[in-house]
């Protein structure tokens, strides 16, 4: 789909000529069709970039300069408010007169900026929507941190409060903490995919001041240099909220192996409490003919009496030692 900005009355699709109106300052390609390529670049006078080449992860590949027009590219999240959310590649084609951009998923984040660019000022010009788009990636960026954060925290109550010492206490059963495993493992592949978009917002913030130096406007610098304050700050925190998954991974896996270690030490008492009842049993089932306990009236009495002593001896001694 392609979307013009500033051409409300559609004069550059009808028209013939190959240059822009200088009204355009943004043009919005989302999963293109090869159609709309062409229009663009026969227009822009722009190469613009599939999407194996805005997915390449060196660093000259996303950050490139071309006679005077700056490619670059970063990966944005998708669905980013869902545990489903995945990581699509964006191109950002920034020259002196217009903004191209490419995507192949729906974003919010571009949504919110094309319903700016109605009302408000500061967007009239390519830059201005290159630094709103930017902030609100940002923006959008620490909404998912402080909402995995906030999972994060009813993740951690629910494992480290309560009484473990109580077998009601489900929380701490096996199978809640498989679930409570991949819970955490899910939300820490979530904050590795937020530390990937910060961290290419950045590299492309920064790469754009520098080398728009000339045609940026100190305004506009100034807000692209705000957006790496943001982004360092929030680098920060992404690292403070991958600390606590690792905690909580550690965790989970410790009471699992004591979880494992309880069922060891039941079996294990089991079979030590079960070998002396078995050796008097096995002892005075051999069919020996001088055996003078077969003799006794009280024989059988007394044989069971010994194999339930000697089952509740070693209890006895495992209690005294504290095992259960």
């Amino acid at each position: 789909m392609l979307t013009i900005y500033r051409d409300e009355a559609g004069s550059v699709r009808e028209s013939a000529s190959l240059e822009l109106p200088s009204e355009v300052i943004w043009i919005d390609l989302f999963d293109p069709t090869d159609e709309e390529k062409v229009f663009v670049e026969s227009r822009t006078h722009i190469q613009v970039p599939t999407i194996e080449a805005l997915s390449e992860i060196e660093a000259s590949s996303r950050l490139q300069v071309n006679r005077g027009v700056i490619y670059l590219s970063t990966p944005i999240l998708g669905r980013s408010d869902t545990p489903e959310a995945f990581l699509s590649p964006v191109g950002f084609i920034l020259s002196p007169t217009v903004l191209v951009t490419v995507r192949f998923v729906k974003l919010s984040t571009f949504d919110q900026v094309a319903e700016q660019i109605h009302h408000d000022p500061s967007l009239a010009t390519n830059v201005g929507v290159f630094t709103a788009l930017l902030e609100a990636i940002v923006d959008r960026g620490a909404d998912v941190l402080e909402g995995l954060r906030g999972e994060l925290d009813q993740i951690s109550r629910k494992v480290f409060r309560g009484n473990p010492s109580h077998r009601s206490h489900t929380v701490r059963s096996t199978d809640a903490l498989r679930m409570t495993l991949s819970a955490v493992g899910a939300i820490g592949e979530r904050v590795s995919q937020a530390r990937d978009v910060l961290l290419g917002v950045g590299r492309i913030a920064s790469f754009a001041r520098d080398i728009g130096e000339g045609w940026i406007t100190p305004e506009f610098r100034v807000r692209l240099r705000a957006v790496l304050k943001d982004v360092t700050s929030l680098n920060e925190y992404e690292a403070h909220l991958s600390g606590k998954v690792q905690f909580l991974l550690d965790a989970v896996l410790g009471y699992i192996t004591i979880e494992q270690n309880n069922l060891f030490k039941v079996l294990t008492i089991a079979s030590v409490v079960g070998i002396p009842p078995t050796l008097i049993a096995g002892l005075y089932g051999m069919n020996f003919k001088f055996m003078p306990e077969l003799d006794w009236a009280w024989g059988y009495p007394f044989g069971l009496a010994l194999i339930l002593v000697s089952a509740i001896i070693p209890l006895i001694w495992f209690k005294w030692r504290g095992w259960f």
